[in-house]
């Protein structure tokens, strides 16, 4: 297949992405219609359920979260809530912590705040808790953990787990898209690298450790060899002993999979005052505004990925403009798209599938989960279509080819320290070509 995806014959870029919005415009109109014939099923609220990180190390992406459900809950409501119900909120601050403050946040909203289902972005963790929770309560939970221990966990008992969905793929593509990548910005010319050497530099998070593994046990293949594996605990500010260790080893890329942030921050300003002649890719965290805010002149020319991010074209853009007129313009739109779709979309599944459960209503609530499993749905992140064994969203364009059955494993370059990032890949999603960083020799 060549490089410039086919969307389909005669068809244009710019044509595919503004095509690409009904999707999301349609799922409205489908609720808008459920809902215009319907009577109330209830007067009580339609309660959904936040176990969010509002506090801690986490607490950046997690305001985000809470603002993209509170936009989502507004705009449901005003098309009517589902079939008639009115959609609330109810959020529980999981504090950036373990297990233990994790599923205590999801039972509370359960037995306390009365939710009928569970939304969250990502949460730390084993990443396995609130599946339990959601579980024992035979409700729907949704996340975007990016976490292939949901992957084993759904995989492994879909008659327990029935009602987990992660609707973003798995943190595993990360490798394979990492080095992709990298592989075509040489083999076109983009990019000469110094040498073939890949420096990996992860926190002590599950996640963290996944995507460094998983580019260390696929870089060979590539022809790319692991020079130096760094392990920084968190938080980390002083990264003087790892600079160390970069600039003795001077490889051709720098993978930082540590994602925080703040930290991610902090390694810039010390990395530049004597940079080695690296590309420097940063995993997640400078894909927001915190990063920008504190790394200043630093962040310009970073590398970052995700994939779960907003995308060029119509949809995308309505979104982020509205979100950024609503929250400011340092607000993240990559953060709050995530819950804000989740909620779209549950809202769509449960309005077909008859209305919302309670807690522990199993048959209804397995209605909305085959609801869920059977849509494809098209938000500001790209297309939700999730696998049937994992209940996980299909990845674009590591896993389909299509990008409209595929969420975007998205590729960003930071060129002004005041905006946020510009997508360099995948086609045809790309809205600014790649650029040697100002720190890197021709």
């Amino acid at each position: 297949m060549s490089d410039k995806l086919e969307i389909r014959q005669g068809a244009s870029r710019r044509n595919f992405l503004k095509n690409a919005g009904f999707g999301g415009l349609a799922s409205a109109a489908v609720l808008a219609g459920l809902n215009s014939n319907a009577s109330a099923e209830s007067s009580q609220p339609a309660v959904i359920g936040a176990p969010l990180q509002l506090t801690g190390a986490g607490a950046a992406d997690g305001i985000e979260f809470k603002q993209g459900l509170e936009m989502a809950a507004e705009e449901i409501n005003a098309l009517g809530g589902i079939l008639g119900r009115e959609v609330k909120i109810v959020v529980e601050d999981t504090e950036s912590g373990g297990d233990d403050l994790i599923t205590s946040a999801g039972q509370r909203l359960i037995d306390h705040g009365g939710a009928c289902a569970l939304i969250s972005g990502y949460n730390f963790g084993s990443q396995t808790a609130l599946q339990n929770v959601a579980a024992d309560a035979s409700i729907v939970y949704m996340h975007a953990d990016t976490a292939r221990a949901h992957t084993e966990l759904v995989s492994g008992d879909p008659k327990r787990f029935w009602g987990s969905f992660m609707y973003c793929p798995s943190e595993l593509y990360y490798g394979f898209a990492f080095l992709n990548f990298i592989k075509k910005l040489e083999d076109t010319g983009q990019l000469k690298a110094q040498n073939k050497k890949i420096a990996l530099i992860t926190g002590p998070l599950v996640y963290s450790i996944n995507i460094a593994n998983s580019i260390k046990d696929e870089a060979a293949k590539y022809g790319y060899e692991i020079s130096l594996f760094e392990t920084v605990q968190a938080p980390t500010s002083e990264w003087g002993p790892t600079l160390a260790k970069l600039r003795a080893d001077q490889p051709g890329f720098i993978a930082v999979t540590h994602f925080f942030p703040q930290d991610q921050a902090q390694f810039m300003i010390q990395f530049l005052t004597n940079p080695t002649n690296s590309l420097v890719y940063l995993q997640y965290g400078a894909s927001l505004a915190a990063f920008r805010d504190i790394a200043g002149d630093a962040s310009e020319g970073v590398l970052y990925a995700t994939n779960i991010g907003v995308l060029s074209g119509d949809v995308s853009k309505d979104f982020a403009d509205k979100y950024t007129a609503r929250y400011g313009a340092k607000a993240s739109p990559n953060g709050g798209a995530q819950t804000y779709e989740a909620l779209h979309l549950f809202a769509q599944a449960a309005a077909m599938a008859g209305g919302v459960g309670t807690a522990y209503e199993e048959e209804q609530n397995r209605k909305i989960a085959g609801r869920l499993r059977s849509t494809i749905y098209r938000g500001p992140t790209g297309a939700i279509r999730f696998d049937q064994k994992a209940q996980q969203a299909f990845s674009y364009p590591v896993q389909t080819k299509d990008p409209s059955l595929g969420m975007a494993h998205i590729f960003s370059q930071i060129k002004k320290k005041g905006e946020n990032g510009y997508i360099i890949s995948p086609t045809p999603y790309e809205t600014a070509a790649f650029e040697l960083p100002k720190w890197m020799k021709a």
